[in-house]
């Protein structure tokens, strides 16, 4: 099983990013796909989910109408569209696939978001 985040790096305020997670190894249109994201010394935050199938997206408070997730099931792709970027936005972002039918849940390894200018 892998998700390998990419995507990530050094954006000026108001800026933007786009971040992908390919998935491999499991059944991915099977899987809620999220991203999370961890500042240094906080915990790490739910951004944004995204269903296996139809259904609306949830984000947090903090991303919503300023971030967009979406998925490509036959790219076994999740992507983050990260508009409108903030100092407060800088983070470590992750990746995570859970199971629709377990408790199965797997991470990425995170990538670097830095906005700052």
């Amino acid at each position: 099983v892998q998700l390998v985040e990419s995507g990530g790096g050094l954006v000026q305020p108001g800026g933007s990013l786009r971040l992908s997670c390919a998935a491999s190894g499991f059944t991915f249109s099977s899987y809620f796909m999220s991203w999370y994201r961890q500042a240094p010394g906080k915990e790490r935050e739910l951004v944004a989910t995204i269903p296996s199938a139809a259904g609306s997206a949830n984000y947090a408070d903090s991303v919503r109408g300023r971030f967009t997730i979406s998925r490509d099931n036959a790219k076994k792709t999740v992507y983050l569209q990260m508009n409108s970027l903030k100092p407060e936005d800088t983070a470590v972002y992750y990746c995570n696939a859970r199971s629709v039918f377990s408790t199965r849940s797997y991470w990425g390894q995170g990538t670097q978001v830095t906005v700052s200018s």
